[in-house]
C-alpha cells in the first residue's frame, strides 16, 4: 500500500509534529507499506531522519501549499493520502490557513482515498485564550473549512464529543471515533523508586502561552511548597507558536532551586523525565482537543491532576485514564488537590497502576492498525458499490465490462496493495513427535509397507494372525525411533501379551495343550525374527491387505502356497495356518 503522509514532521516544531513522527514511525516498521512523508519547510535545512522517505513540500502561512502538495500527490500516485490536521497547521493568517484546509477536499478530486484525523473543531476553542482576534469571522470561516474537511472520503476525531457535533450540526456519518495513543509501541511500567526518593517531582508539560499559561501553576506551588518542602516543580517543554519569548521570561522571573525549566524536550529524553515525576499537571484554562500531555503521562504510570474542562472529563471517562480534578483558575484549589494526593502514597501508586492500564490499550501500533483495517475496508467497499451499479445497468448498455474496468481501476488495485499482512497459525507437528521432520509418525504403530505383522489370538487353540491395533516389531521405518533402542524387551512383551490374553480368553478347567505352548513359542520366534516378521527374506508375502516394499498391493496367501517364504514354515511349526477373514468368523 502506497500512503502519503501530510503533517508537520521533526525537526520542525510545528503543531502535532511529535504525534505525525509516531504515526509515521509506525507505519515506517510495515514492510507491506510505501510511505512517503510530505512536510513543512524549515529554515534550517539539516539532515533527515534516517530511514523515513520525506519531501518538504509546503511551509507555514504560505497560500501556495496547496499547490505544491496536490503536485506530489499527482506525482507519487498514493493509494491513500493521509492529512495529520489542526485548524492552524498550514498557518496563523487567516487567508493561508483556509487555503490548506482545502487541500483534502482537493486530494479527493485526483482520485484518491483521503482521510483527515482532524485533532481540535473551531466550534469548541475558546479564540480568545487562543490568541485571536476578530472572533465571530473566525467562526464563520472554521465552518466553511469544516464543511471543506467533511468532503473527504473519511474523518476521524479523538472525542466522542466532536464525533456528536459533526454528525448533528454538519449531518455527515463518514466521521469516526479514534484513540489519541500514547505515542509509543509499549508503556513502561512506573518506576515508584525514582518518585519522592528524595523529592517529589511536580511536572508541567507542553508548549506555553496562549490556554496553557504558567502563572497559575507557579501561583499554586508557591503553597504546595510551603507544606511539601521537599517537592520541587519541573517545567518543561517551550513557546507555543502564537506566544514568542513567553517561557523565556517566565524563567527569568521564577526559576530557583525549587523551580526548574527545561525548555524543548527531545523524545530521547522523555522516558527520564516522565519516570521521574510523581505527578503530572495540565493547568489548562480552556481545551483545545484531546491532550497528548496526558496519554504520555499514562505511558511512563504518571498520575494526572488536570483542570475540570468537560473535554477533559470526557477523556478520562472514555480512557479509563486515573485523573484528579480541580476548579479551572483556582490556584488555592489546584495547590490543595497537589497536598492531597502527594501525602497519600496508596493513592500514588493506586493512580499510576490505573493510567499504565490504560496505556496497554492505547499503543500506536493498534493505533494505526486500526486505520489501515479502516482504510482497506471503505476501498473494498467502494469497489464492490461500483460493480453493483455497473451490473444493474440495462442489457443494452454497451461495453459493460469497459466501464467497470475504468470505475474500479484504482480500487481493484488494492487487493494487491495490501497494507494488512494477516499471519497464518504455525503448521503442527505429527504425532509422537514427528521426529525426522519427514511426515512420520513416532512410535509403534501397525505397519503400513509390510515390513511387520500384527496379530491377535481368538481365544481357541486353532488361532489366525490378523490385522489388528498391537504394536508391531522390527524394522518398519515408522517405529524406527522407538525399537531401535530395546527391540528385544518389546519383542518378549509381544509374546507375554499374547499369552496372558489367551490364558483369561480360556473357559474354566481347560488344560493347556501342546499346540498351546508351541504357539506360543513360535510368537517368540516371531517377536526376535530378522526384523521382517512375516514376509521373511524376500518380503513378498504379507499378512492381511498390505503393500509391500514396493508400494503395490499384495493380497493374503494361503499356507502352503509355493510363494511362502521361510517366515510361513515358521507360523506352520506352531500348528497356525492363514485363513481368510470369513474364515475366521465362523
Amino acid at each position: 500500500m502506497r500512503i502519503c503522509l501530510v503533517t508537520t514532521f521533526p525537526p520542525s516544531q510545528g503543531g502535532l509534529s511529535e504525534y505525525g513522527l509516531h504515526i509515521a514511525n509506525q507505519l515506517r516498521r510495515n514492510p507491506f507499506i510505501r510511505l512517503t512523508v510530505l512536510a513543512d519547510t524549515i529554515s534550517d535545512a539539516g539532515p533527515e531522519l534516517e530511514d523515513f522517505a520525506v519531501e518538504r513540500c509546503w511551509s507555514f502561512d504560505d497560500p501556495a501549499s496547496t499547490i505544491r502538495i496536490l503536485r506530489a500527490i499527482r506525482r507519487l500516485k498514493p493509494d491513500v493520502v493521509w492529512f495529520n490536521l489542526l485548524f492552524s497547521t498550514f498557518g496563523r493568517n487567516p487567508f493561508a490557513a483556509f487555503a490548506g484546509l482545502l487541500t483534502p477536499v482537493l486530494s479527493r478530486l485526483t482520485g484518491c482515498y483521503t482521510h483527515v484525523t482532524l485533532h481540535h473543531l473551531m466550534d469548541t476553542v475558546n479564540l480568545k485564550d487562543a490568541g485571536v482576534r476578530h472572533a465571530r469571522s473566525y467562526r464563520l470561516a472554521g465552518a466553511l473549512a469544516t464543511k471543506m474537511l467533511l468532503m473527504s472520503n473519511s474523518v476521524s476525531v479523538l472525542m466522542p464529543g466532536y464525533r456528536k457535533i459533526l454528525h448533528e450540526k454538519y449531518g455527515r456519518d463518514n466521521v469516526h471515533l479514534r484513540s489519541h495513543g500514547i505515542l509509543s509501541r509499549e508503556p513502561e511500567y512506573p518506576d515508584f523508586s525514582r518518585r519522592g526518593n528524595p523529592e517529589h517531582r511536580i511536572l508541567a508539560f507542553g508548549k506555553w502561552g496562549t490556554y496553557k499559561r504558567l502563572e497559575l501553576m507557579i501561583e499554586a506551588f508557591k503553597y504546595v511548597a510551603e507544606a511539601l518542602p521537599n517537592a520541587k516543580l519541573v517545567i518543561g517543554g517551550g513557546n507555543h507558536p502564537q506566544a514568542a519569548g513567553y517561557v523565556e521570561s517566565m524563567k527569568q522571573l521564577y526559576e530557583g532551586d525549587q523551580i526548574e525549566f527545561t525548555g524543548y524536550v527531545h523524545e530521547e529524553r522523555l522516558p527520564d523525565l516522565f519516570q521521574s515525576s510523581s505527578v503530572a499537571v495540565m493547568p489548562y484554562s480552556s481545551s483545545t482537543g484531546c491532550s497528548g500531555v496526558a496519554h504520555l503521562a499514562c505511558a511512563y504510570g504518571v498520575p494526572i491532576v488536570c483542570a475540570n474542562l468537560e473535554d477533559f472529563r470526557e477523556m478520562s471517562d472514555g480512557e479509563g485514564m486515573a485523573i484528579e480534578f480541580y476548579k479551572p483558575g483556582d490556584a488555592k484549589d489546584l495547590a490543595d488537590c497537589l497536598i492531597r494526593f502527594l501525602s497519600d502514597p496508596a493513592k500514588q501508586r493506586e493512580m499510576a497502576d490505573q493510567n499504565f492500564l490504560a496505556a496497554l490499550r492505547m499503543t500506536m501500533p493498534n493505533i494505526v492498525l486500526k486505520y489501515l483495517r479502516h482504510f482497506e475496508l471503505e476501498q473494498r467497499s467502494l469497489a464492490l458499490r461500483q460493480i453493483t451499479r455497473v451490473r444493474k445497468l440495462p442489457n443494452w448498455v454497451p461495453s459493460k465490462g469497459l466501464l467497470l474496468r475504468l470505475m474500479t481501476r484504482n480500487s481493484l488495485g488494492w487487493v494487491h496493495r495490501s497494507g494488512l499482512h494477516l499471519s497464518r497459525p504455525a503448521k503442527n507437528k505429527l504425532l509422537n513427535n514427528d521426529v525426522d521432520g519427514g511426515g512420520k509418525i513416532a512410535g509403534t504403530r501397525s505397519p503400513v509397507n509390510g515390513n511387520g505383522v500384527t496379530g491377535r489370538v481368538d481365544g481357541r487353540n486353532e488361532g489366525a494372525i490378523r490385522s489388528s491395533g498391537f504394536p508391531a516389531t522390527g524394522s518398519s521405518n515408522h517405529s524406527k525411533p522407538q525399537n531401535s533402542a530395546d527391540g528385544k524387551g518389546l519383542d518378549s512383551a509381544f509374546a507375554r501379551r499374547f499369552t496372558e490374553k489367551a490364558e483369561s480368553e480360556k473357559p474354566k478347567g481347560h488344560k493347556q495343550s501342546s499346540g498351546d505352548g508351541e504357539m506360543f513359542s513360535a510368537l517368540g520366534q516371531i517377536g526376535r525374527s530378522n526384523g521382517h516378521a512375516g514376509n521373511g527374506k524376500g518380503g513378498s508375502s504379507a499378512v492381511g491387505s498390505r503393500s509391500n516394499n514396493g508400494g503395490r498391493e499384495r493380497t493374503i496367501q494361503s499356507a502352503g502356497n509355493p510363494a511362502a517364504t521361510e517366515g510361513d514354515g515358521i507360523v506352520k511349526a506352531a500348528g497356525l495356518r492363514f485363513c481368510s477373514d470369513r474364515e475366521s468368523s465362523r
